[in-house]
């Protein structure tokens, strides 16, 4: 069965989780119980070293088994839980912390091998039943007691029943288990949790790219609540999602226009083709339908030649962004370029220019461009006999360059789509019939992967295009603009 990667982390997580709760405990277990032993023996020692001095304040035989004595060592045992005897050199027990009168250890040995290591050592300690003194083990610490000559009197043992100390440690340990399991079973609950959330948006990301793969870019991921990683994940898709979606309808909307324009003229081409080979068209409108003939073959390769422009915008040469040139010169031989249709309508032009060289950062060719289309287009629509102004200026650490012509205004709701491809106003544009409406989009791509920008106004007849483009020295232009006479703009 195949498994999600959120479902196998949170495995591997819970794994993690109970793998640490287990080397805790065990380590809490080892490290608890050590101590616990060694605080239980220091605790025997001190009780050894107490009851050791009152016993030895009495020196005869016969007072380690007085009663009174016997009172103190019950009351001490009852505040410690520890049960004390005392037994002579020997090794038989004289007195015990034991109420009852009659204590049944009282007269028992001791091993002797534990009366030997007491002799030699001088202490005792260990986990036993001292041979059978006890019926299950003890903690057993024994010392001697001694006269004021430093002779051995007897021993002093107190101990303490390891299943009394077993028992509390394993209460302790039975309430940590419990703790920790749950903690455990709250930190599986959250990670579970927090698996499904983290999980949710990524599923939704992974149906999303399937349904883009069917051609459906209308999917979108549902916003995150956090601003996180997988939010910021999520806003990246959902960007990337919006533009495939524009570049899905731009690419429909292209191949429509693409289909329109070139079955307009393929079509004239085709139908007075075969007019004048099957004999429809008289021989003595030949001449004039060869001429439309021509006419739409050329209007053909202009749109194609287009396309092939923008197919290398696309892939523009960085280096060439970076180069410099002056503005004004480029502009002016751009101009002369238009002398002859200038004439023709008898437009009377006006240049309005910096005294000094403006440069620029650019790839030249493709800004030439630019002006180009730019002169082309207020030239085709401007009005016989009107002005055409080009001015050129800087202002705030950059270049403008606007072209103006007076001739049809362009309505307002046009004005935000005259850059767009196969784009013809309705009132101004539809009079072109050589052009193909890529000009101004390709004037506004340039501009974009220069990192400029171009505005158009149009009103009672006067279109005035501007463009910006990056000053080659901007230290040099920020000193420039304090000086009136360098920013002028067109009327």
């Amino acid at each position: 069965m195949r498994r999600s990667v959120f479902f196998r982390s949170f495995l591997v997580t819970t794994t993690m989780f109970a793998v640490c709760f287990i080397l805790f405990g065990a380590t809490m277990f080892f490290m608890g119980r050590a101590f616990l032993i060694r605080e239980k023996q220091a605790s025997l020692y001190a009780t050894a070293a107490e009851v050791g001095r009152y016993a030895e304040a009495m020196h005869t035989e016969e007072e380690l088994s007085s009663w009174e004595l016997r009172m103190n060592l019950a009351a001490i045992a009852q505040s410690t839980g520890d049960h004390i005897f005392l037994c002579d050199p020997a090794g038989t027990v004289v007195s015990s912390s034991d109420r009852d009168l009659t204590a049944d250890y009282i007269g028992r040995e001791v091993p002797q091998a534990v009366v030997d290591t007491l002799a030699r050592e001088g202490t005792y300690r260990g986990l036993t039943d001292l041979g059978g003194f006890y019926e299950g083990r003890y903690y057993v610490v024994a010392q001697p007691l001694a006269d004021e000559d430093g002779a051995v009197i007897g021993y002093v043992f107190v101990n303490y029943a390891g299943s009394g100390f077993f028992g509390v440690w394993g209460g302790f340990m039975l309430l940590f288990v419990l703790i920790a399991a749950g903690m455990l079973a709250v930190a599986v609950a959250f990670e579970y949790a927090n698996t499904r959330r983290l999980a949710r948006p990524l599923n939704e990301m992974a149906e999303a790219a399937r349904r883009f793969g069917r051609g459906d870019y209308s999917a979108r991921v549902s916003p995150y609540e956090d601003e996180d990683e997988i939010g910021t994940l999520i806003d990246a898709f959902n960007t990337m999602a919006d533009s495939l979606e524009r570049n899905e309808s731009r690419r429909r909307e292209f191949i429509a226009n693409v289909s329109h324009e070139l079955r307009t003229p393929m079509t004239s081409i085709s139908g007075f083709a075969d007019g004048i080979l099957d004999g429809t068209i008289p021989p003595s409108e030949e001449r004039k339908y060869l001429q439309t003939i021509s006419s739409e073959s050329k209007r053909l390769g202009r749109l194609v030649r287009s396309m092939l422009d923008m197919s290398r915008l696309q892939d523009g040469d960085p280096a060439r962004m970076e180069r410099t040139f002056d503005l004004g010169e480029m502009v002016v031989q751009t101009l002369l370029s238009f002398e002859e249709r200038v004439d023709a309508k008898r437009l009377n032009v006006e240049l309005d220019m910096p005294e000094d060289a403006l440069r620029v950062k650019g790839d030249v060719d493709s800004l030439t461009r630019v002006v180009y289309n730019l002169l082309d287009n207020a030239i085709k629509f401007a009005w016989e006999g009107t002005d055409l102004t080009v001015s050129v200026w800087k202002e705030n650490g950059k270049a403008y360059t606007a072209v103006q012509d007076v001739g049809p205004t362009i309505p307002e709701e046009e004005l935000a789509l005259i850059f767009d491809r196969f784009h013809k106003a309705d009132k101004s544009r539809s009079r072109d019939k050589d052009g193909v409406g890529l000009g101004l989009y390709m004037v506004r791509q340039i501009l974009s992967s220069h990192g400029q920008d171009i505005f158009v106004t149009s009103k009672e007849g006067v279109t005035v295009f501007t463009f910006t483009l990056a000053l080659a020295d901007t230290g040099r232009a920020n000193k420039e603009d304090a000086d009136p006479a360098g920013a002028r703009r067109p009327r």
